[in-house]
């Protein structure tokens, strides 16, 4: 069994930025040694959060339009009592940080309309780390 962890960064806008990153971790998967097995994509920020979903305007909108009717802007947050950016957290902390991805012969194995997506909930725009953990033979 091999292990090999790889990084992606990107710039990010912030405000439900939904960013496909399905090519970035693909092309990981084939530069790697490893030519079956499973990659671990994990965001190692509190504000943002690794899903997959189908990259498509109306069912990234839509998303975009769920988490913030679960979890809207709310002034009343504690931690907003240091920060403004509570929801941001909470968000983040319901989409969850990783997903992992089996692979096969290099090939991520995934549907047809999945793609592997890092949402960004904070307040402002940034640069985002994603930490590929790729394991296999």
């Amino acid at each position: 069994m091999a292990v090999e962890t790889k990084r992606i960064s990107l710039n990010t806008r912030g405000r439900d930025d939904i960013c496909n990153i399905t090519d970035e971790v693909a092309r990981a998967v084939r530069s790697s040694r490893i030519s079956s097995g499973v990659v671990t994509v994990f965001v190692p920020h509190s504000t943002a959060g690794i899903t997959t979903i189908e990259y498509e305007s109306g069912a990234v909108a839509d998303l975009s339009r769920v988490i913030r009717r679960l979890i809207p802007e709310d002034p009343s947050y504690e931690h907003n009592r240091i920060d403004d950016n509570a929801h941001s957290h909470l968000r983040a902390a319901v989409i969850g940080p990783s997903v992992t991805v089996p692979f096969v012969n290099k090939e991520l194995v995934l549907g047809t309309w999945q793609q592997i997506v890092l949402c960004d909930f904070d307040t402002h725009s940034r640069r985002r780390q994603v930490i590929l953990q790729i394991v296999g033979d």
